[in-house]
């Protein structure tokens, strides 16, 4: 069980496309910084429907975007390291 954290922005960075290739359905994404952008793109909601997908909360409500991205799980930063520490490996993108 792998956490994939994605951190650029899917407009601006191949980096959740490359990490889409090798993703498994027993991994987690998860978005920080500007990757949470990607999920205002329907491009990106379709592509990620069946992956689970996390949110960094302190990076939603920084960017304004709690209403649009609320039913995505969110995360604090305690539990950011907590899916650290539960997951075998963490591949930053």
């Amino acid at each position: 069980m792998i956490l994939h954290v994605v951190q650029y922005s899917a407009v601006q960075d191949n980096a959740l496309a490359t990490c889409l290739r090798y993703i498994q359905p027993q991994d987690t994404l998860l978005l920080i910084g500007d990757g949470v952008n990607a999920l205002l793109l329907r491009k990106w909601q379709q592509a990620l429907h069946d992956t689970k997908v996390c949110l960094l909360e302190q990076d939603v409500e920084a960017r304004g975007l709690q209403a649009r991205l609320g039913q995505y799980q969110q995360l604090s930063q305690a539990e950011f390291v907590q899916y650290s520490l539960t997951h075998a490996k963490v591949i930053t993108w």
